[in-house]
């Protein structure tokens, strides 16, 4: 097993190195995945970027946070990393909890580990009790619970499992967290969950937009339901052979 911590990072200029200086702490590499930042963040990350154990892959534009995830597990596969371990770039993860995500990887090398975020009074109540909506679709397109909350950002991915589920037209900005969960359920990979904590975020910039990141998750859910449907008889069966 060799993990890399891939980090999405679109104008968090004032919350990265933290997060960074938080990673390297525990002898982890970090691949940043600049999302066409603007130019104070691009900085920061040019800067951190000159550090030992720290590199830096940079999108031509901004295309979306799916999108930034998807070009460090790339990148990560490229550079011969077998795990990536995604967390967000605002601080809101509870880092601490990385050797105990990453024993659970160890332990289950094939597994998709996910965070279940336990919340503080930080949380934004109105995404809070949206994000229940997404976990029930949730499990009604995996016809399971083995996902207990699809939206966190806190995970460590198997590269080649998660590369092999990313297929045309998947999400590419928040819709990505939830959808290639349930794909990676859908080729049978086990999912291993965690809790942890979540704060609402360090540095105070969120780019969930309240109304078209919404319109995509509800789409992504009718495509989702949809290719339930279509592998119905496969979800049964193993729920019959389990």
């Amino acid at each position: 097993m060799n993990p890399v911590v891939v980090i999405p990072v679109y104008n968090h200029e004032h919350a990265i190195g933290a997060v960074v200086d938080q990673v390297r702490a525990r002898a982890l590499p970090v691949l940043l995945v600049d999302d066409g930042s603007n130019p104070a963040c691009a900085a920061v990350l040019d800067a951190l970027a000159q550090r030992e154990g720290v590199s830096l892959y940079r999108r031509a534009s901004n295309g979306g946070k799916g999108a930034a995830v998807m070009s460090g597990l790339e990148e990560a596969k490229r550079l011969g990393f077998t795990h990536a371990v995604q967390v967000d770039a605002d601080g809101q993860h509870a880092l601490d909890d990385l050797p105990r995500f990453l024993d659970a990887a160890k332990a289950s090398p094939a597994a998709l580990v996910s965070g279940v975020p336990q919340y503080d009074a930080s949380v934004p109540k109105a995404r809070l009790y949206a994000r229940y909506l997404t976990h029930i679709w949730v499990w009604i397109n995996t016809l399971s619970f083995a996902i207990r909350d699809s939206m966190c950002g806190f995970r460590v991915y198997p590269l080649e499992a998660t590369l092999a589920a990313i297929v045309p037209g998947i999400g590419k900005r928040m819709d990505f967290d939830p959808e290639i969960a349930v794909r990676l359920v859908w080729r049978g990979v086990e999912v291993v969950n965690l809790p942890t904590a979540v704060t609402y975020p360090l540095d105070g910039v969120s780019h969930f937009d309240a109304l078209w990141d919404n319109v995509r998750i509800s789409g992504m859910h009718a495509r989702l339901f949809v290719g339930m449907l279509l592998r119905l008889p496969l979800l049964l069966w193993r729920k019959v052979v389990r």
